[in-house]
């Protein structure tokens, strides 16, 4: 009867320390920058310089549906900046960023592989 009563506080302990586990995953977010203050725009106007960049594509919100199309993206070798813009909704993982290597079953997690520049070259969805 002893050995039981003294068990008792030791399985309470047991009990509360098995709960403390599934906080959820663990990143760490970016920190928001300030806002910027107003440009300052120049007296004369300046000759307008034209690069031959493509057009950005509309955000795409919510968890990735469209593969042929995230795809078709993720060719175009991205720089994690423009990814967060088409995709703000998908949380990009770079190499060196911690994060939990849970199961996601709904695209909203995109490990990427990056180049040398910077660029996603490919990656997978965890």
């Amino acid at each position: 009867m002893r050995r039981s009563l003294l068990l008792l506080p030791l399985c309470s302990v047991f009990a509360l320390l098995a709960g403390c586990g599934n906080k959820g995953p663990l990143y760490i977010p970016k920190p928001t920058p300030a806002p910027a203050a107003a440009p300052v725009h120049p007296a004369a106007p300046a000759a307008t310089v034209t690069t031959a960049s493509p057009a950005a594509p509309a955000p795409v919100h919510g968890f990735v549906t469209d593969l042929k199309a995230f795809d078709a993206f993720i060719a175009t070798h991205p720089t994690p900046e423009q990814f967060r813009t088409a995709y703000p909704d998908v949380l990009l993982v770079t190499p060196g960023m911690p994060s939990t290597r849970e199961l996601r079953n709904n695209n909203s997690r995109y490990f990427a592989e990056l180049d040398k520049d910077g660029r996603i070259t490919g990656g997978k969805f965890m």
